[in-house]
């Protein structure tokens, strides 16, 4: 994203479009300059000013009213007070690897929270097509800046943020079919890859502690210098096609992760 970019961006005449199209740019980027964060606010205090809720902008933007409050006042504001439910301290278990049957159920996430009597939501952020980064080309084997199709989605446990997960996949492959769709694929993303003929083959997961990015960190709602843990998956059918690159993006603070071996072989 280049300042061209952000200036044709600033020359959309609807401010919640605007707004959104800044946001997308920088999730398809995945990396915020301060430019753009200043065209955001200046976009969306344009649209307060045109008669448009906090809600409303924050529907559009796929956030919450008091995240778009945060986007208005800028880095040097002071921040808010944090409601009393984010006071909370939520811990939400990741099993790696995950359990078959868990992971061909309607959510995975829904299905872990559950267990752990966490109650669980989801809110997807955006689905459509944008350039694949090069860890999620060499995945879905093809080049950096492919266009791909990507689904992504936010998790929260008891109201908390605590996942942004985002499924790719080659528009070779999968465009014009139900994975391309908006709105969460029903009965589950599983069966619509299931339905496409590809049988599952085997799948690579690399787990890798890192600090957030700009984006991670609005999203997720941390802290300075918090840092997430990303799980890559990238899943393969039995003849070798690249069909499921899955990023999950963990707040590290919420997280604990339970490493254990498929058919109870753990050993100490």
């Amino acid at each position: 994203m280049d300042l061209r970019t952000l200036r044709d961006i600033s020359a959309i005449t609807d401010p919640i479009e605007r707004a959104r199209a800044i946001s997308r740019a920088m999730t398809e980027q995945q990396g915020l300059t301060e430019e753009a964060a200043r065209l955001r606010r200046g976009a969306i205090a344009e649209a307060r000013e045109a008669g448009h809720t906090l809600e409303e902008i924050a529907g559009a933007l796929g956030v919450s009213p008091g995240r778009v409050s945060q986007m208005r006042k800028g880095p040097t504001a002071k921040a808010p007070e944090p409601p009393a439910s984010k006071g909370a301290r939520v811990i939400v278990q990741r099993a790696l690897p995950t359990d078959p049957a868990t992971r061909g159920s309607v959510s995975l996430f829904l299905v872990e929270a559950e267990r752990q009597g966490i109650s669980p939501e989801r809110q997807m952020l955006y689905i459509g097509p944008e350039p694949a980064r090069e860890h999620v080309a060499a995945c879905l084997k093809v080049q950096p800046g492919d266009e791909i199709i990507a689904r992504r989605k936010m998790m929260t446990a008891n109201g908390v943020p605590v996942r942004i997960a985002t499924s790719y996949f080659r528009a070779d492959l999968f465009s014009g079919t139900r994975i391309a769709e908006p709105e969460f694929v029903k009965p589950s993303l599983q069966s619509a890859i299931l339905a496409l003929g590809y049988a599952f083959g085997h799948a690579d997961e690399t787990l890798t502690a890192r600090p957030a990015t700009t984006f991670e960190g609005e999203t997720l709602d941390l802290d300075p210098g918090e840092w997430v843990v990303q799980v890559l998956r990238a899943s393969y059918s039995t003849e070798g096609t690249p069909v499921h690159t899955l990023e999950t993006i963990c707040a590290a603070t919420r997280h604990l992760f339970t490493i254990g071996q498929v058919g109870g072989l753990d050993e100490f």
